[in-house]
Parts: structure tokens; C-alpha cells; sequence
């Protein structure tokens, strides 16, 4: 987990470090639609309007609310946001380049801006997901659309291996992850993290969904 010191565009935060995953996960081949959400939480606080684009403008405390519903509504199973490095694992799919793409990201693979100086309404938005193709385990758009909550306080990494849990640590952000199309490609590397607190909402911030 993490990026070696010579990857562009890289933070120190970024530091490599051994991550055992010791238990099986689900993770979403698609960032959670706004169909999905207005399913069980009856309403659709999403700026760009569309059944199959995924929901925006939702924080980290509603997200677990809508994680509640869903598991009450599948008896037998439990859902949840990833743990960050859960993510990252994902994202790469075995993978130890800057993208799982490579080196590069291009738009031909991920919806970013290459023009992250321009008006919002100048950028684009948010486009259906499934858009582009997989990564090599079948997750669309780990690389960009919509930032990624993820379960995880924003804790420095610790200094030796560690497992893949969530980290809490109490401080104040929560983890993102994964870029958005109102940000340029180097925002949507495998390694970087962003945060933002959990009551924010952003027409940038979505999730995906882990099921145990």
C-alpha cells in the first residue's frame, strides 16, 4: 500500500508499507447509483440527475444510514464503505503502477478533467457508471466520476506491516479516495488520499459498497 518515492505527483502521507487482507469481501463492480439510493432512502440530493449516474452530495453519516436500510433489507448479510485500504487493494488489482492502467490515465479510460482551472460548468459531470472498462478484477470507475468515501479516519500510516481493518484515530476527516470528474488525472492515482469531514457533501462524493 502506498507509492515509492519516485512516482510523480506523489506526497510523503504516501509512504509503502506491507498490508495482510485476511478476510474475504464483496466490493461493488459499480459506484452506488442515484436509482440505488432513491430506492431506500426516497429522495435523490444528487446534482447531475440521472437513474444510472451515481449519487452525489451524500456525507459519510447518511451513507450509514443507507447502509443500515440495506442490510435490514437482506437478512443474513451486512453491508459497509470499504476500509481504505480494502480500497486501494481493489483499485490496483494487483497492479504497482501510478493507475491501473499504467503509468498514465487517459480519457479514453477514466472521467477526470484535464482542465481542473476551468468553471465547473465548463468541466463536464458525472457519466453513467460502467462508462469506461473494468480494471482487471471487473470494478468500473475506481479511477475517477466520483470520490470514494471510505470507512477510515484520516490516520498517518503506521510504521510496520499491518492488516487491512479500518483505522480510527479520532481525528476530525474521513478518507476519500479515487479522484472525480471535477479534478485532473493525478487525483485519481491508486496510492493518493484525500479527505474531507463526514458531514460534507460535495457534487464530487459518492461510494461504492463492500458486502462480508
Amino acid at each position: 500500500m502506498g507509492s515509492p518515492p519516485g512516482e510523480p505527483e506523489r506526497d510523503e502521507q504516501e509512504r509503502q508499507h506491507d498490508v495482510t487482507v485476511a478476510r474475504f469481501f464483496w466490493l461493488g463492480r459499480f459506484e452506488v447509483t442515484q436509482a440505488q439510493w432513491s430506492t431506500l432512502m426516497d429522495r435523490n440530493p444528487s446534482r447531475f440527475r440521472g437513474g444510472d449516474l451515481p449519487v452525489e452530495r451524500v456525507n459519510w453519516f447518511e451513507i450509514r444510514e443507507f447502509l443500515r436500510r440495506l442490510t435490514a433489507a437482506a437478512p443474513g448479510r451486512r453491508f459497509r464503505l470499504p476500509t481504505e485500504a480494502e480500497w486501494e487493494y481493489a483499485c490496483r488489482a494487483g497492479s504497482t503502477t501510478p493507475y491501473s492502467t499504467g503509468t498514465v490515465l487517459t480519457r479514453e479510460q477514466a472521467n477526470f478533467t484535464p482542465r481542473p482551472e476551468a468553471p465547473p460548468a465548463a468541466q463536464g459531470g458525472t457519466i453513467a457508471v460502467g462508462s469506461f472498462s473494468p480494471n482487471a478484477w471487473g470494478l468500473h470507475d475506481m479511477h475517477g466520476n466520483v470520490w470514494e468515501w471510505t470507512s477510515d479516519d484520516f490516520c498517518p500510516y503506521p510504521e510496520g506491516p499491518t492488516d487491512a481493518g479500518a483505522r480510527a484515530c479520532g481525528g476530525a476527516l474521513k478518507v476519500i479516495r479515487g479522484g472525480s470528474w471535477y479534478f485532473a488525472a493525478d487525483s485519481a492515482r491508486c496510492a493518493l488520499r484525500c479527505t474531507h469531514r463526514p458531514e460534507d457533501r460535495g457534487f464530487s462524493l459518492g461510494f461504492r459498497v463492500v458486502r462480508e
